[in-house]
């Protein structure tokens, strides 16, 4: 009697627990993995629609259609060949704990850091990026650069501390990251110009040629370490309509690939996806883009070894 290998496998719907089908480990901290996924769900901080907790479950489920793929075009070689992944399941917290849920993510996020792991986070609402910045921060003390993918720019001053629409005013406070060397992409609803960000806002998004924008990107990052945090709301609701606040006139699925892939060489250190809310997307096509995404920086992470 034969036996089959759960990862080689070709059934799409089989033991689709880990992202991408890749293992479950609970003690990432023992592995010797480059990459260490994380789910974050949690949805507190939201403003809109809620949901987003149950996105990191949503992009597991339909990632298991990306899997098949030995190599995911237009790339020509697999990402599993050159990257060993692992995806440690959600992060546990007190249900309604917001103070908690911070500590225990930046913690986590600090650890593997130290590690010299590169650490990809599915959410959730956007609120997790802040004390994934904490400890971020925390394991390399220096500020960071950020490319910031969003139909918001996240920067208010008005609203509580533990609010989806505040982390990057929060960040730019607390020394976390550096706002001048840091792009706002896709922004296309009011944004403070005080801050130092540059915003390359959705009109210019679409007036830009790719090239120029992927370039604008680089000049403004400088080769520093960057986390790239994608809020996919940055689409067009006609690309992922299952978000809580979605905005229209956003980017296509094909411009956000397409920038992410100029992103080879970059000093990538961390990787967020957020704001799914599968409830608002019978069809799966918000998830399906959120993995898409997640798997795209993965393999730009490969091709930047």
């Amino acid at each position: 009697m034969s036996t089959l290998n759960y990862l080689e496998d070709n059934s799409l719907f089989s033991n689709a627990f880990g992202f991408l089908r890749q293992p479950l480990v609970f003690e990432p901290y023992k592995s010797d993995a480059q990459v260490v996924i994380t789910g974050v769900p949690f949805d507190m901080a939201t403003s809109g629609r809620s949901g987003s907790r149950f996105g990191p479950a949503a992009i597991r489920q339909i990632s298991v259609q990306l899997a098949w793929e030995h190599q995911r075009y237009p790339w020509d070689f697999d990402v599993r060949d050159k990257l060993k992944i692992i995806d440690c399941g959600d992060l546990v917290y007190a249900s309604g704990d917001s103070e908690q849920m911070c500590k225990r993510l930046s913690e986590h996020i600090e650890k593997l850091v130290k590690l010299q792991k590169l650490v990809v986070n599915l959410g959730g609402d956007h609120f997790i990026t802040l004390p994934v910045l904490r400890g971020l921060h925390q394991a390399l003390g220096k500020k960071l650069s950020i490319i910031h993918f969003d139909a918001h720019s996240d920067t208010y001053e008005v609203g509580s501390r533990c609010d989806h629409g505040t982390m990057f005013y929060h960040a730019v406070k607390e020394g976390l990251i550096d706002p001048a060397h840091s792009v706002q992409v896709g922004i296309r609803t009011e944004y403070d110009k005080n801050l130092a960000f540059t915003v390359l806002d959705g009109n210019k998004i679409q007036e830009m040629p790719l090239v120029d924008v992927i370039s604008k990107i680089k000049d403004v990052v400088a080769g520093n370490e960057v986390h790239v945090t994608f809020d996919i709301d940055c689409l067009d609701p006609a690309f992922a309509p299952g978000t809580g606040t979605p905005v229209c006139g956003g980017l296509s699925s094909y411009q956000a690939l397409k920038i992410l892939r100029g992103l080879i060489g970059e000093k990538i250190v961390g990787f967020d996806m957020v704001e799914v809310a599968p409830s608002y997307d019978r069809s799966e096509i918000t998830a399906l883009a959120a993995a898409t995404l997640t798997l795209e920086m993965l393999y730009v992470k490969a091709a930047s070894l």
